[in-house]
């Protein structure tokens, strides 16, 4: 039974890992272009990054690069902060 409460634990935060960046990234997204139910409906749907990823790449109509540059200037500017 440990084992199996451990195993669910390790899934939940390699979820939360997964999810978070992409909820962030489209929210964000979303309230930028003043899509105000696309941020309503981001920011209540727990959907493990599937709606997330739908609007980002459909809706927004972000390529993989532009993605990709986005992430690393969040990273950057978090790390010019420390």
């Amino acid at each position: 039974m440990q084992d199996f409460k451990l195993s669910i634990t390790v899934v939940g935060i390699i979820l939360a890992l997964w999810t978070i960046p992409w909820k962030v990234y489209a929210v964000w997204l979303a309230a930028k272009r003043e899509n105000k139910i696309w941020f309503v409906v981001l920011l209540f749907l727990n959907t493990l990054a599937i709606l997330e990823i739908y609007y980002i790449f459909k809706v927004a109509k972000k390529s993989y690069l532009d993605v990709k540059a986005d992430f690393r200037g969040a990273i950057d500017s978090l790390k010019k902060k420390s």
